[in-house]
């Protein structure tokens, strides 16, 4: 019989590529595999973000009270999806004419 004691609490989350964010940190199984979360907090009772990182990416995991963690996470908001992420918007293909007038049937008219 397996004894593991897994985490869960507030914690300062350092990751691999320099990455530091602080929040309520648990594990979570997706799909059969075991990944650290991080909820990380915004003003109030509402969360900035959620992520799910593997364990292998994780560096150091420090174990704070909610005051602190609540503190470091202001100074270490991640970052929300850039534009650059983002397909373009598709645009329209352009009418060439005008609208129909309802005299022949047809949806445009031929600019003169």
């Amino acid at each position: 019989m397996s004894d593991t004691a897994t985490f869960e609490g507030w914690a300062i989350l350092e990751l691999m590529g320099h990455r530091k964010l602080a929040g309520y940190v648990s594990e979570q199984a997706i799909g059969g595999a075991a990944f650290v979360r991080i909820d990380v907090p915004a003003e109030g009772e509402t969360n900035v973000a959620t992520q799910f990182y593997s364990p292998s990416a994780v560096y150091c995991i420090t174990p704070t009270t909610e005051d602190l963690a609540r503190k470091v996470a202001k100074g270490a908001q991640p970052a929300p999806v850039t534009r650059w992420e983002l397909p373009p918007p598709s645009t329209p293909e352009p009418v060439v004419g005008f609208p129909d007038d309802g005299d022949d049937g047809d949806e445009f008219d031929e600019a003169v």
